[in-house]
Order: C-alpha cells, then structure tokens, then sequence
C-alpha cells in the first residue's frame, strides 16, 4: 500500500490497540508479532525501515560463540540461556525467511596446538546446544583442508582449523519483510514519521503526537499501549515520558569494511577467533562480496555514526595478519558503521552490568520499553514484549498466544531455491541478475522481473545485478521514499560499493521522481541529502 494511504490511515483510525515506535529488528518484529494475534497496530520509524543499527550487521543469524566461552568460563546462565535461545531462534530465522538467509560454513584457523583441542570442544558444544534446530556438525580440519577451504589463509604456522556452520541473511531486506509481513496482518505502518511527543491522560500514556519527517504535518494517534523499540534511541523516547528516568542504554560502534570476493571464497566465511584486544572478527562472503568486521568502541549515541580512520586500520591490521593477501585501504568498497545497545536492567541486582540481552521495562506513565538483544532473537524479544503487553495494557487480542514460530516470511512461503532458471529462461536475465532477484524478493522476483518488461531491464550499474525494476518496485510496493532507501535498504548496493552508488543515484532518482510526482524542489533535496549521506556516513 502507498505510503500515502498509510499516513492517512494513521490519521483517521480512531484508536489502536498498540504504537509501536522504531521500525529496527526489534520494533517490525513486535508489530508483526501483534498483528498477528489480531491487534490493532501501528508501526512508525523516523527515518527508514532498518536505517540504523539493524542494517549494520554482521549479516550473520547466530548463537554467538563468544558468548558461550564466556558462559562456560564464568558459569554464566545469562550467557548460556543467550546462547540457547539464539541457536533455536536461528533454526526459525533459517526456515521462516528461506530466501533472505542460508547456512554458512566457517573456519576458525587455529596456529597453536593448545587451542585445537579447546577451540574444537567449543564448537562441538555450540553444535550440542542447538538440539533439533543443528545445521551442521563441527568438525576438525587439517592444515591442507583449512587452505583448500579458505585459500587465502596465511599458511606460515597454521597447524589446523575447525569447520562450523552458522546462519547468515540480509538484515535490511529482513526488516523490511517484517514491516510488510506485518501489514500483510493488518498492521498499519509507515517510516519517515517521527514520534514528536507523547499524549496523557490521567498521567498515563493515551497515544503521541506525530510527525511527517518529509512534509513537516503532525497529528495526534490514540493508543491504548506505545511501545518504544527505538534500538540506541530508547532512552530518547523514556526521557519524553519522564525527563528524570535514569538511562538503561549505552552505545558502542562497530564498524564493516567490504573487500572484493577475491577475499573470501563464496561458500565459506572465517572467523579470527582471538584478537589482540580480545574480540573475534570475521571475514564473511555476502553479496558476491567480501564482509570484515566488527570492531567495538565507545560511542555517542547519533543518527549516523562515522566509521573512525582507526577502526578501518583495526580491521585492516587483522586481516593483513590472517591473510597470504596484502590488503590496502584502496582495496575497500565500502564502509560503515552501526551503533550496538548495551542494555543494564533497571531492576537487577548489579544495575552497573550490561548486557547484550534484551530488557522490558515499564514506567510509571505506561511506556513499554524493550532494548537490546540481537537479531537471531528478535522473534523472541518481540514474544516477550507482546505477552508483557496484553497484561500491562489489559488488551484481548482474539489470538492470545503467539503466532510467529510457524509464520513465513514475505517472499518465503512459496520460494524456490531454482527458481532463478525460471527467471532467466522467462525474462532473459543473465544467470547473476536472476540468482540474485531470487534470493533478494523470493515468492515475490516475478513481481520484479514483470516490471522489468516496461523497459526497466538494465542494471543501474555495470558489475552488479540490481536492475531498473527494482527501484520501481521499491517505490511502488515497498514504501521507498528516498533515493537512499533503494541504495543502501531496498537494494544492498550502498552498503557494497560506495562509487557504483553514485554512479547509480542519478538513475535511481529520475525514477523515482517520475514514479512518485516529485518537483524540482524536492528532486533538488534528494540530490543533496543522497550526495551526503554517499559522502558521510550511510
């Protein structure tokens, strides 16, 4: 539906049962997770669908190994019920959204003895914990195997690896499939609005004022129940509720580089298992591409944090040391930087320790709040969030358990791993263009691939499969409102190459300017906002 008549929905819809503020993993998950109990909901995001953290991933759907050796190391049952609930979770990712994810095999080289042996048992135990939901088994490599796997190795001193598998997905098309999953439910949403202020009654929460972030009108919604699933952004939101509510949050930033795929084979992804100061990095392929991160810092919470000349050197530094290749600062594509929540419970005993796990918490005034987590569980997080709401807001949904386990996706219920062939047998594509609308809308690329035949069939760019169509599409379908939408969520292209985008957003806005009525005025803007955030920070 157009974004248009989604706004006027938000306008007239006398009253809903949630507000669900944030349009980031976790907020398109809860009100995917409402409006499939059969609430009424209304989803809003500021900015675009997953513009912030939630497209600034690993790209991986995981436990988290690190968690686990920190589980076992300090007997930590909050580790270790993070680890089992991401493995499970990870299982439902993989099956519920067929076409935006996949199993990945890793290696871990390993260039001391005495790790061979730990680093394997903790694999095997990764393995043990994911139960039904295993998508492989670890298993010991031998030198030769670990180089014939991952070529680029540095052979000098490399004794064995370990082979596991992981999930790995496209995190912006996810959240954005959410949203639109959502809607499929009867969820009315929209991104580009903002959340100015929210309404009391009785000095209890009735719903907020929002605000068109592209036209500049505001107007009141009536909620019985707002919840704030900002990401970085909740405290923002809770001090809107009470400017004296202590902080839950802090931010660290992390940031990705992206090489050529000369860098990683296409099926196998590593992962460093010890840095310098401690972290474990991962060299992944995605897109046809090659994914290095992440780092970890301290951070100002902000729209869109700027990757720091020291933390490209960081990665840069570390591959350098992992690989037989020699890798230069003009070798990168691509860079950005995402901003990572570390929650503290206000309510637990240590109030002083963070954690990546997520935290519900209500106000006095009747916020909901949820933060924190990662995205291998924001099913879980947003199961929490709505059974925690239908008794603090007294709400009856006619569903009243949830109904996301079993739920596809959109673009998953029908998707055929071959259905590529079909793609470029019907419609001429070349073999890349059809694989890659394949896996990117699913159920959905005939959609795409009809568009195309009105003469938006080339590609926006040379060397990349992102065709004309998709931008219609975008604008069409999927509520794209800005050139950098298509770039960077609708289609991964900003995230992959910096200079293919520039060399793409003149064709990109001329379409989207024709498709979506645009003056000169406006086409004026979008130029200048595009040329910044290409020129900044994604």
């Amino acid at each position: 539906m157009a974004r248009t008549q989604n706004i006027a929905q938000l306008q007239s819809q006398q009253i809903f049962d949630l507000l669900v503020i944030g349009g980031g993993a976790t907020g398109c998950g809860v009100a995917l997770d409402a409006a499939s109990r059969g609430l009424k909901v209304a989803l809003v995001e500021k900015n675009d669908f997953s513009e912030g953290t939630s497209s600034r991933s690993t790209k991986l759907v995981h436990g988290g190994v690190r968690y686990l050796e920190m589980a076992v190391k300090k007997l930590d049952r909050v580790q270790y019920n993070l680890v089992k609930d991401g493995l499970h979770e990870r299982g439902l990712l993989l099956k519920n959204a067929r076409h935006l994810s996949n199993r990945l095999s890793l290696v871990t080289p390993l260039y001391k003895w005495i790790d061979v042996p730990y680093v394997f048992a903790g694999l095997k135990f990764y393995d043990i914990l994911s139960g039904k939901q295993n998508i492989g088994h670890s298993r010991l490599l031998s030198r030769k195997e670990a180089l014939r796997r991952f070529p680029g190795l540095k052979a000098d001193g490399l004794k064995a690896g370990v082979l596991y598998y992981d999930g790995q997905f496209h995190d912006a098309r996810m959240a954005l499939s959410l949203a639109l999953t959502a809607e499929e439910q009867g969820a009315v949403i929209s991104n580009h609005v903002a959340v100015i202020g929210l309404l009391k009654e009785d000095g209890q929460i009735s719903g907020a004022e929002l605000q068109d972030s592209l036209t500049g009108d505001s107007w009141p919604i009536k909620a019985r129940g707002v919840i704030n699933a900002t990401g970085p952004f909740v405290d923002h939101i809770r001090m809107m509720d009470n400017p004296e509510t202590p902080k839950i949050l802090t931010a660290s930033t992390g940031i990705h580089i992206i090489l050529d795929k000369r860098f990683a084979p296409p099926d196998t992804g590593l992962m460093i298992p010890e840095t310098e100061d401690g972290r474990v990095l991962f060299v992944l392929p995605w897109e046809d591409h090659a994914v290095v991160g992440t780092t970890d810092e301290p951070a100002e919470v902000s729209e869109h944090p700027l990757p720091l000349e020291a933390e490209i050197d960081y990665l840069l530094r570390h591959v350098t040391r992992y690989f037989n290749l020699k890798v230069e600062k003009s070798d990168i594509k691509a860079v950005w930087s995402g901003l990572r929540p570390l929650v503290s419970d206000p309510k637990a005993t240590d109030t002083a320790k963070l954690a990546r796990d997520h935290v519900i918490e209500d106000s006095e005034g009747g916020l909901l709040t949820i933060a924190g987590g990662k995205w291998t569980t924001y099913r879980k997080m947003a199961l929490d969030t709505i059974d925690h709401a239908l008794k603090v807001f007294h709400l009856n949904a006619p569903k009243p358990t949830c109904q996301t386990e079993q739920l596809p996706i959109l673009g998953s219920a029908d998707y055929d791993e071959s259905g590529d062939k079909d793609l470029a047998k019907n419609y001429g594509f070349a073999p890349d263009i059809a694989a890659y609308l394949n896996r990117t809308y699913g159920d959905q690329a005939e959609k795409i691939a009809a568009l195309s035949l009105e003469g938006y069939a080339a590609r926006l760019v040379e060397h990349h499969p992102v065709i004309e169509a998709e931008v219609l599409y975008a604008a069409r379908f999927e509520l794209a409102e800005r050139v950098i939408d298509v770039l960077a969520r609708r289609t991964p292209l900003a995230l992959l190459d910096t200079e293919a985008s520039k060399q793409a957003a003149p064709r990109v806005l001329e379409i989207m300017a024709e498709e979506l009525g645009w003056d000169q005025k406006r086409v004026n803007e979008e130029t200048a906002w595009t040329e910044q955030r290409l020129n900044t920070a994604l």
